[in-house]
């Protein structure tokens, strides 16, 4: 499949099709968005919203949330407000999200299954990884939302000027609920 991927590549590059997405890497709706990665979402969440490329900023991680005040989301965040304009951050959760009821004990065993031998599990753990609480989903959306929402809202280093909110995208019409 990655060798199907390549060369499509080369051959978008070879046809010059790059060329109608040219923009700079400045948001010009000066907005991030938060979501999730889910596949659903890759082509309805940018065409339910509007939102075409160079709009804004798009940070897609397993949820949608943010689970350490200093993980790769918020750092990307706080440069996205710092660097590159923005001033508005949409936090986005969807129906039927993947995350919502994972379970670590059972992530824990599909490592297992596929070769991570216990060494390394007790390794993490023994470095402070609470492998538990790291690999647990959530048992409600909303909820996971509107914490990922007041974790940004009042990060420390995030302005109180940025307007942070959250919603819910429905995974089938792309319609919108405010959290």
């Amino acid at each position: 499949m990655i060798e199907e991927i390549l060369r499509h590549n080369r051959e978008f590059v070879a046809s010059r099709a790059y060329e109608r997405y040219a923009t700079s890497k400045y948001p010009d709706k000066r907005i991030a968005i938060v979501t999730c990665m889910d596949t659903r979402l890759v082509e309805l969440l940018p065409a339910a919203l509007g939102v075409r490329n160079g709009d804004v900023k798009i940070i897609k991680n397993a949820g949608a949330t943010i689970t350490n005040p200093f993980d790769s989301t918020m750092r990307s965040l706080l440069v996205a407000v710092y660097e590159l304009g923005v001033d508005e951050i949409m936090i986005i959760g969807h129906t039927g999200c993947g995350v919502q009821g994972m379970d670590a004990s059972h992530m824990l065993g599909l490592m297992r299954e596929r070769g991570i031998d216990e060494e390394h599990i007790s390794l993490m753990r023994h470095c402070g990884i609470d492998l538990d609480r790291w690999l647990h989903g959530f048992d409600d959306t909303s909820a996971a939302i509107a914490e990922t929402v007041d974790l940004v809202r009042n990060h420390p280093l995030m302005p109180s000027d940025v307007r942070v909110a959250g919603y819910i995208m429905d995974s089938e019409t792309g319609a919108l609920a405010t959290i």
